[in-house]
């Protein structure tokens, strides 16, 4: 994660956007009195929502999980897709 002031941020706006698109890192920025705030992708942005949005679902968080403790228990069986 890197950090950086507003300042900074505006001085080297490609460069910081860049690293957030290309790298994955996440840019925190320090507003000075005012609260600092992240910046992400997109990408990384959605699937955080996902995210949350799955785990606000009780049933399928334990279809979920069921289904890993039945792979985990040899549980499953192989489907070849072309024959689908």
């Amino acid at each position: 994660m890197i950090t950086a002031t507003y300042t900074e941020l505006r001085s080297n706006l490609k460069n910081y956007l860049d690293k957030v698109v290309e790298d994955s890192d996440n840019v925190i920025v320090n507003r000075g009195k005012g609260s600092a705030v992240v910046i992400i992708s997109l990408e990384e942005y959605e699937s955080m929502l996902e995210t949350a949005y799955v785990m606000s679902q009780p049933d399928l968080v334990e279809a979920i999980r069921q289904g890993d403790e039945d792979v985990k228990n040899g549980n499953y069986e192989i489907v070849d897709i072309d024959g689908l």
